[in-house]
């Protein structure tokens, strides 16, 4: 076998897991396949598109991103019809917050889909992103109502505990500066990096305990970035101590 056909093998072996996870996972039939390979590369990964242009999924991440806001706020009104805007805001930010969807993507496999160059750094927010991006190209693909039934039906009802959501506690920032305060420490965040995709802003923020870094996060505004890192922070100085006095 040539070193051509081999190529072409394996490119047609790809297509093939790519059309198996979408069907098995979303019970999406491609109609236009290019799209969904799109949606599941990383910046760090060199394509080149037929016009020589560098390409990868960022611009789907921004389209994916609105859709998916869009569903989420449409699937929380109606699920909840007697809630305040308070309530329906906040179980929003649970679930298209950047843990949530990087949560979600491992759940579903998605990241043996992406491709990336592994050893070009610590991509944190590579799954979620690459879950908006993909939720971009079924709405592209597939029209807004399908992609709402495959998000709600598919993704929400079998990968999501929208229960344990109600329930999960979420003020992590606020936790972490009282428990500053109850020990005389200083808590503070610093934004340590800023990246502008297709004019979508990702912050990373870290957090800092008496000026010592801390843990970090990625999201696409400050305050739930800081939201994240400081959770982060949270349960790693505090709950991870209290169980080990416990014990």
């Amino acid at each position: 076998m040539s070193a051509l056909l081999r190529k072409s093998s394996k490119l047609d072996s790809r297509d093939k897991e790519l059309k198996t996870f979408l069907r098995n996972t979303f019970g999406c039939k491609p109609k236009n396949l290019s799209v969904y390979k799109l949606a599941l590369i990383h910046k760090s990964f060199l394509y080149k598109g037929s016009k020589g242009f560098r390409m990868n999924n960022e611009r789907l991440e921004y389209l994916g991103d609105t859709v998916l806001s869009t569903i989420v706020g449409d699937y929380l009104f109606k699920k909840y019809p007697y809630q305040g805007e308070g309530f329906l805001t906040e179980m929003r930010s649970k679930i298209v917050g950047r843990s949530s969807l990087n949560k979600l993507a491992q759940k579903i496999g998605l990241i043996e889909h992406i491709c990336y160059v592994k050893d070009s750094g610590h991509f944190l927010s590579m799954n979620g992103d690459a879950f908006e991006a993909i939720v971009g190209a079924i709405y592209l693909d597939k029209g807004y109502t399908f992609t709402y039934k495959v998000i709600t039906k598919k993704i929400f009802a079998l990968y999501l505990d929208i229960d344990a959501l109600e329930t999960a506690e979420w003020n992590f920032k606020s936790k972490l500066i009282d428990w500053g305060q109850k020990t005389k420490q200083k808590v503070s965040y610093q934004v340590i990096d800023t990246q502008e995709n297709h004019n979508r802003k990702q912050y990373t923020v870290q957090v800092l305990i008496n000026q010592e870094p801390q843990e970090i996060a990625v999201d696409f505004s400050i305050k739930a970035a800081e939201q994240l890192a400081s959770e982060k922070t949270y349960k790693k100085l505090v709950e991870e101590n209290i169980i080990r006095d416990e014990t």
